[in-house]
């Protein structure tokens, strides 16, 4: 019964005291019949603010209930009870009231929950719709892109423009009315023009070779008729002499040129015949002509002749030579060594003019009894050369056609048959003779249709006209680029002695416009001299440095650094690069066996060499070598670090451009010079 009038009275406590209570009237408003009471439908039409409103009141109350019921229990009065009674039946009204509350708010945040997994679904339902539509729009791009990109076979046809072919098509093709406003159209119209001119040119090719057959015919009739002129022009030219010395039109001394060749071995015709052929066809400036004794070679071919005058003679010979004391072993052996390595008497003699209007003489003869050929040069200039130092083996008779083509060398004798006669005779090597003679390259047997065989030594004369026409344009424009490339060195080596690098106008925007590094010396050493450097090992070894070779030293410094480099050049220059060995001596001596940078420098100009050459024939290759060498040295002592515990300015200030100043485990230095920009990168 408490309980039931606390019950009672709680509306009027809370009335009177604060707002009214909120569930009796939330349940008349959810359901007016009062039939059915639903929190959730409450939730829809209750205010959240309010409802945190009566929470703050109902807390209020229950903390003001809380303090009245302490003060009645202090007192410990007996009259109190019935107070403190009716103040806890109000606290546990509004502990119902905050219930009531806390399940509202739950509602409500289940109720957002749902809301927002709700709207989460249609975001990811509209962005799953997105990426499809992304998706349809790639793959039409695709397509698209296949459309444009593709190449009919008709695009590799050159066609005539649309003017000409609206101006030539007849109308019947080009149909304007129709072709002016439709490309397609407009396409294959003019493939149908295409075609018919194709078959048009058919036909006339067709005429045009009959019109051939034709003239060949005449052509045949005409050199019956010319070889029986012959014989009248012959009686012409002799009676037309005092015509020709009159008028200086030496006619006549060609022709007994002509006549001359007839004498002449005939590996030295053939050589004669396909020189003056080239000459006439391909080289006005080859100028080819026959020396020495006709008269001699005429002799070589007299039988002996059987008469008492000759036997009278060998009497009055053997008469003196018994008197005269007998020839010793070693007379006798250099009488049969004269007689092997006997020179015909006649020679043919090729001048090779350049545009520099200097000149190559070669000079070449036939060996009788060894069956083969060899070449003596010189050369001669428009103006006199200052012979540098280095340049002694230049332009040296012995090594300026050394190795024309690789490994011919012309110290040993081509035809294997000539070992047996020199062991008769004593003769080691032909090489220590090659200064009388001449040198017997490779190139000069093939110049004289000569084929030696390495498993078949030959003994007769066999000159193949074939065989000299195929070497000739290569032989002839190899000796004129050896020619320019020595004349070119040879320039180049008067600056190098004197310090100064010629780099040429084409060629200055490879280098920086500040080069601090400079040449101090350049030097030409022996042979022998290299193989005993230690940094030019792995050039020895690996094949690359022969005694043909000539070889150079090359001392670069900027301030305390000295850089050291062994220069191989091969006669082959410059279709083949120079090799260079590097050695800097500088807080210790660094070669490419202890420093990865010195060999990156190496790197920069044995294998970037491609790089450096100007446009032409690239005669300039050494200079430009040398000039990135100076350009690399300034990179690797300007990006060292410097010693922070030395006093004083450093000692190689940094004055390039680089990217990096080193990278990777190995601190490579960056020497790429980027020619444009003007700025050093890393390979």
């Amino acid at each position: 019964m408490a309980s039931e009038s606390g019950k009672k009275r709680k509306p009027k406590v809370i009335r009177n005291d604060g707002p009214p209570p909120e569930g009796k009237r939330n349940r008349t408003e959810a359901d007016p019949d009062g039939r059915h009471y639903s929190e959730e439908g409450e939730v829809d039409v209750r205010d959240a603010n309010k409802d945190y409103e009566l929470y703050k009141h109902t807390c209020l109350e229950l903390q003001r209930i809380m303090a009245e019921i302490q003060d009645l229990k202090s007192k410990g009065s007996k009259e109190n009870a019935a107070e403190i009674e009716e103040r806890r039946v109000q606290s546990c009204v509004l502990f119902m009231t905050l219930k009531k509350l806390n399940r509202l708010a739950h509602i409500r945040l289940k109720k957002g929950r749902d809301q927002t997994h709700e709207a989460k679904q249609k975001v990811d339902a509209y962005h799953l719709q997105l990426q499809n539509l992304l998706y349809e729009v790639m793959h039409l791009q695709k397509e698209i892109t296949k459309c444009l990109e593709f190449k009919s076979k008709h695009e590799e046809i050159e066609l005539v423009s649309v003017d000409e072919f609206y101006k030539e098509a007849p109308p019947d093709i080009s149909k304007s009315d129709v072709t002016v406003g439709d490309p397609h159209q407009q396409t294959l119209a003019r493939l149908d023009w295409e075609l018919e001119q194709r078959k048009r040119l058919a036909e006339k090719y067709k005429e045009c070779l009959a019109n051939k057959e034709k003239i060949l015919k005449e052509i045949e009739v005409k050199k019956e008729y010319l070889s029986s002129l012959q014989p009248r022009l012959n009686s012409i030219m002799q009676a037309s002499l005092p015509v020709q010395e009159y008028l200086f039109m030496p006619f006549d001394q060609a022709h007994k040129q002509y006549e001359t060749a007839r004498h002449l071995p005939p590996p030295l015709y053939v050589l004669f015949v396909q020189a003056s052929a080239y000459g006439q066809a391909c080289d006005k400036k080859l100028s080819v002509a026959i020396e020495g004794s006709v008269e001699e070679a005429k002799a070589l071919y007299k039988p002996p002749e059987d008469s008492q005058d000759d036997e009278s003679d060998s009497d009055a010979e053997e008469e003196q030579t018994t008197k005269r004391r007998r020839p010793t072993l070693g007379v006798q052996l250099d009488d049969k060594r004269k007689e092997m390595l006997k020179r015909h008497p006649l020679s043919v003699m090729l001048d090779l003019k350049c545009k520099d209007a200097s000149i190559l003489h070669l000079t070449f003869y036939y060996l009788m009894n060894l069956n083969i050929m060899t070449v003596k040069a010189k050369v001669t200039t428009v103006t006199e050369l200052l012979t540098p130092i280095s340049a002694g083996d230049l332009l040296s008779p012995d090594s300026l056609l050394s190795c024309l083509y690789p490994g011919d060398h012309g110290k040993k004798t081509p035809n294997p048959a000539n070992q047996y006669q020199f062991d008769k005779v004593g003769i080691l090597s032909l090489s220590d003779y090659v200064l009388e003679l001449g040198h017997p390259y490779l190139w000069v047997q093939k110049l004289g249709g000569l084929h030696f065989p390495k498993d078949q030594p030959q003994h007769t004369v066999s000159a193949d006209n074939s065989l000299s026409a195929s070497h000739m344009e290569t032989t002839v424009r190899l000796l004129k680029t050896r020619l320019q490339a020595r004349l070119a060195l040879h320039k180049q080596f008067s600056s190098l002695e004197h310090g100064i690098i010629p780099v040429v106008s084409e060629c200055q925007h490879l280098f920086p416009a500040k080069i601090v590094s400079r040449l101090v010396k350049w030097t030409a050493i022996p042979y022998e001299d290299y193989l005993e450097l230690l940094y030019t090992k792995d050039i020895v070894e690996a094949g690359l440095a022969e005694d043909t070779h000539l070889y150079y030293l090359a001392l670069i410094e900027r301030g305390t650094a000295k850089l050291q480099a062994a220069v191989v050049l091969n006669p082959g220059y410059s279709s083949v690069p120079p090799i260079f060995s590097l050695c800097l001596n500088w807080k210790g001596e660094k070669t490419n066996s202890n420093d990865d940078n010195i060999r990156a420098m190496e790197s920069e100009v044995n294998v970037c060499y491609k790089e450096l050459c100007a446009p032409g024939p690239g005669y300039q290759l050494l200079t430009n070598q040398l000039q990135r060498l100076c350009v690399v040295l300034d990179v690797y002592l300007e990006t060292e670090s410097h010693d922070n515990s030395v006093e004083g300015p450093k000692e190689f200030p940094q004055e390039k451009m680089c990217l990096r100043l080193v990278r990777g485990p190995s601190r490579m230095k960056p020497f790429k010079y980027n020619s444009p920009q003007g700025f050093f990168s890393h390979r």
